[in-house]
């Protein structure tokens, strides 16, 4: 009874312990959540336009929206977790109550045993009634192990109480924690209500804009295209510097095996006749024979001894880069992106938003390829081995074609975009297309 007693407390107490912690995990996440609503709320007012609404508020407000009801699911999740708390507590609650009836009825009889077998004489008629002196020792030790039963009998009585009246104390704390986070749900609703409606007005000024959002549409995705157009170009670019330095490498070791040929002819000639003759033959014929022997290609023509260890580090970090932005989101994002008007722009990049002038950094060691401005915008390509990053709509661009950088280094700034606000496109590439940049960069 004593052990059952003893792992029923610590089980309660485990169980308070597990769903403190859960408890705690989800008030961080909430706290997360409500930082990126703030964060992004302080991006539409410093964007806000009095005139008209644009595609950067709409994609801020179905963000926030996004984040509303995540902060809403979070809040059912707490919910629910203290719903299956209050119900265990009333479990154990029962079980307290069916381990205080038993112990209750067999203290009971013990103290009717006792009360029946009250005197001094039935204690000696018991003892002295033994056939031996260690019989009689025995009936003296199990009096004295009754009355300790009797005695622990009771204290768990007192125990079980007690653990019981701790358990509805966690049941009453858990009723006023579930009442403020009802009145939690109740504000964040109210929120999610007021933001939905924002976000229909929104959408109803951007559909009646109708023409204009389609120009803008339209001139987006010129510019995408030049900017992707310009990618290639500066790929195909070092595509063929690397196969130019690739041949100029090739000839230069075939000179050097020219000259060390007839350096070995030259000198077999000399020594014609010493005997040392068929070892210089052996010696030369193995050189030409290492020489004749096919060197394996290169995975990508890109590739050389000097970029391989860089091109291997860049794969492996795939998933941790760093973000170009130290602030900001994803306003658009790679592939499909459904628009208010119904229509879907398809992006190979990741529009990022951020104030205009942040500074645009590098997300890894890499060679500039290319620093021009297309359709009035900067844009700088830089590669790391076989792969590329670009960053597209800059200002101030501090780098230049040829120069090596470095993670997390400055190349530039946030400059506007048609809406009038901050955003840079990045892209990632490799020698064949462009691919998602967010599936590389590490989660936020």
């Amino acid at each position: 009874m004593v052990k059952f007693l003893l792992l029923l407390s610590v089980s309660c107490m485990l169980s308070f312990m597990s769903m403190a912690q859960s408890r705690d995990e989800l008030e961080k996440q909430r706290q997360d959540l409500k930082r990126e609503i703030e964060q992004t709320e302080k991006l539409l007012r410093a964007n806000k336009t009095e005139t008209k609404s644009n595609l950067f508020q709409w994609q801020a407000i179905n963000k926030k929206v996004n984040l509303q009801d995540r902060v809403i699911e979070n809040i059912n999740k707490d919910l629910r977790m203290l719903d299956n708390n209050m119900f265990t507590i009333q479990k154990d609650i029962r079980k307290f109550d069916k381990l205080l009836d038993t112990l209750k009825q067999e203290y009971a009889k013990s103290m009717v045993y006792a009360y029946k077998n009250r005197s001094n004489y039935d204690f000696l008629n018991f003892i002295f009634s033994a056939d031996n002196f260690n019989d009689a020792i025995k009936r003296v030790s199990y009096l004295k192990s009754y009355r300790a039963y009797r005695e622990m009998q009771g204290q768990n009585i007192l125990r079980t109480q007690e653990l019981r009246k701790q358990r509805i104390g966690d049941l009453g704390g858990a009723k006023v924690k579930k009442n403020t986070v009802l009145q939690v749900q109740s504000r964040e609703m109210s929120t999610l209500e007021e933001q939905q409606k924002e976000k229909d007005r929104i959408v109803a000024e951007l559909q009646k804009q109708g023409k204009q959002l389609n120009n803008q549409i339209a001139a987006k995705q010129k510019q995408m295209r030049k900017v992707s157009s310009a990618i290639a170009s500066a790929i195909k670019r070092a595509q063929d510097e690397a196969k130019k330095a690739a041949l100029a490498k090739a000839a230069e070791e075939s000179r050097r095996k020219k000259t060390a040929d007839a350096a070995i002819a030259k000198n077999n000639a000399s020594n014609n006749s010493s005997p040392n003759t068929s070892p210089v033959k052996s010696v030369a014929s193995g050189t030409r024979a290492a020489a004749k022997a096919p060197a394996k290609a290169p995975p990508s023509v890109l590739l050389n001894p000097e970029n391989l260890a860089l091109n291997a580090s860049f794969e492996r970090n795939r998933g941790s880069l760093p973000w170009p932005l130290d602030k900001g989101y994803v306003l658009m994002h790679y592939g499909s992106n459904k628009l208010p008007s119904g229509t879907t722009l398809v992006v190979t990049s990741t529009t990022i938003s951020a104030d205009v002038g942040s500074p645009v950094k590098c997300v890894f060691d890499g060679t500039v390829i290319m620093a021009q401005s297309v359709e009035d915008m900067q844009v700088v390509t830089i590669q790391h081995g076989r792969y590329f990053s670009t960053y597209s709509n800059l200002s101030g661009v501090s780098v230049q074609k040829g120069q090596e950088v470095k993670t997390g280094q400055v190349i530039g700034k946030v400059a506007t975009n048609f809406d009038g606000v901050g955003a840079i496109d990045f892209y990632l590439s490799n020698e064949k297309s462009n691919f998602d940049p967010e599936g590389w960069l590490r989660r936020r």
